[in-house]
């Protein structure tokens, strides 16, 4: 019995979900991906403590929505025509308190005060690139985030 149960918990739908970070907790969220668009940039607001209390990612020349907590002061990181997010740095504590974004281009931006625990998420294949974000927030930020790696859309 116990190697039947062992089998079915390893291919269970939970054993293969993607990494998140930070100890979540709150409403769920997650951008829906745009196959007709790449990521072209993200807004990060940052509360009055260090926190980041919400993201937007923009597809193309759209936003879209805003998720986690309302407020805080609104940073912007745009990418130019070709350029792609290839990977995440950021640290979390109780909320997420600090983002680094790199990009295809050696480009990167900050947001966030650095302090928590340290995380690095990055695609399982080199030509792979940021796709979409999920989480959980509360009240006073985002408690906890995750990021979708994929390839990007390929003009005909």
């Amino acid at each position: 019995m116990l190697p039947w149960l062992t089998v079915a918990l390893l291919w269970s739908p939970t054993c293969w979900a993607q990494q998140v970070y930070g100890p979540g907790g709150g409403t769920y969220f997650s951008t829906s991906r745009d196959f007709q668009n790449d990521i072209t940039g993200i807004r990060v607001f940052i509360g009055p403590l260090g926190l980041i209390k919400s993201i937007q990612v923009r597809f193309g020349s759209s936003w879209s929505e805003k998720y986690g907590a309302p407020g805080g002061t609104p940073q912007e990181f745009l990418l130019q025509p070709g350029e792609y997010i290839t990977r995440v740095d950021g640290s979390y504590k109780i909320f997420l308190r600090h983002l680094v974004i790199y990009t295809s281009y050696g480009h990167d931006a900050t947001f966030g005060e650095n302090g928590g625990r340290s995380f690095s998420a990055f695609p399982d294949g080199s030509e792979k690139v940021l796709t979409g974000v999920f989480g959980q927030h509360k009240p006073l930020g985002i408690s906890s985030i995750g990021f979708d790696w994929d390839y990007p859309i390929v003009d005909p």
